[in-house]
């Protein structure tokens, strides 16, 4: 599915990079973008669905150094609270199922709401996302600006 949207980097807090990166691309399938090292604390690590160009999430270990740790914690408080992001998919029953099964943790299953069906998901982080097959009307008038399935 192709993905238009005006963002092109998504930050998600996590607090290991690598095992980030393990849940993200072995659990949801999506695929590494890029992994740079600026230096000690500092890598720039993306991940996004396979032949997608944007956006990519950005797979981000906050520098409690920098930021502070009471910024940080700050931070991590809203983790859970919001949704990070939406992945939509033509099934989201099916993709459900399949999530499931490879171990990813669900918070609500598929329900039908006014826009579509939605089932939300988190990380091991407690970042929030949300798995929706929008309906034909919503799918209309957003067909230009809908992200693209997870996996």
């Amino acid at each position: 599915m192709k993905l238009i949207s005006p963002h092109t980097i998504i930050s998600i807090l996590v607090n290991d990079q690598d095992e980030a990166l393990r849940f993200y691309i072995d659990m949801l399938g999506l695929e590494k973008r890029n992994d740079i090292s600026f230096g000690p604390n500092l890598r720039l690590l993306t991940v996004a669905p396979e032949g997608q160009q944007k956006p990519e999430l950005a797979l981000a270990k906050p520098d409690v150094p920098l930021y502070g740790e009471a910024y940080i914690n700050e931070l991590r408080g809203h983790q859970g609270r919001k949704l990070a992001s939406i992945f939509v998919t033509d099934n989201c029953q099916q993709e459900y199922a399949r999530l499931s099964e490879r171990g990813v943790t669900f918070i609500s299953t598929p329900d039908k709401q006014l826009y579509g069906v939605e089932a939300v998901f988190l990380d091991p982080y407690g970042n929030a996302f949300s798995l929706l097959e929008t309906s034909q009307s919503i799918r209309a008038i957003f067909k230009n600006i809908l992200m693209g399935t997870a996996a």
